[in-house]
């Protein structure tokens, strides 16, 4: 009869989550994962498999917190506008900015040898795309950014920029520097509101 078990599965993918998000992939060992899990080796494999599937494990956590936190934050302001501008600044405003983020360094490290993690990538970004792109159109509708532009396109570009903004944290690159160049993006995606309603005026 097999014994029940006694830890708690999500604490669990938490803890090695970050081992993986501090060391990277390769860098981590199964001594880090039982150390960081308190579990021993047959107790891990039991419950996760192998190093791999315990990461996927791990990465698949990472993305379905990542994406209830972007609706979350998408959704509350009052105004879309003023939830894709906040978009750009959080990597400024991260606890940790040199940590990035664990979805693009894992592409990074794994993307062009393993496809289970370029596949994950792929549709991790498609669907933060698509929450960014509901608050384009819901920023359209309240008037405040121009009605003709594809509501995806300019969500592409603010998931673009944002994980270059991201990039950029992790170099060490000073706040006010950070803050200025998100600042500079959003005049250029994110077009002020009386500009916005200019361009959607009839010309005289």
């Amino acid at each position: 009869m097999a014994r029940p078990r006694t830890f708690d599965e999500k604490q669990v993918l938490h803890a090695v989550r970050d081992q993986f998000w501090d060391a990277g992939y390769a860098a981590t060992s199964l001594e880090d994962l039982m150390r960081v899990s308190g579990l021993g080796k047959g107790s891990l494999y039991a419950a996760f498999g192998d190093k791999h599937q315990l990461f996927l494990r791990a990465l698949h956590s990472y993305t379905d917190d990542s994406h209830a936190a972007l609706q979350q934050a998408l959704t509350e302001p009052p105004r879309a506008l003023d939830a894709l501008r906040m978009l750009l600044e959080a990597p400024i405003d991260s606890a940790d900015p040199r940590r990035g983020c664990l979805l693009a360094n894992s592409t990074s490290e794994l993307g062009n040898a393993d496809p289970e993690v370029l596949e994950h990538a792929h549709r991790a970004y498609e669907k933060s795309t698509a929450l960014i792109g509901e608050c384009v159109a819901r920023a359209q509708r309240e008037g405040d950014l121009p009605a003709e532009a594809d509501p995806i396109a300019v969500a592409r570009a603010l998931l673009a920029a944002q994980q270059g903004l991201v990039f950029m944290s992790r170099t060490g690159l000073d706040q006010t520097t950070l803050t200025a160049t998100a600042r500079a993006l959003a005049a250029q995606l994110l077009p002020d509101r009386l500009i916005a309603a200019r361009r959607g005026s009839p010309s005289r």
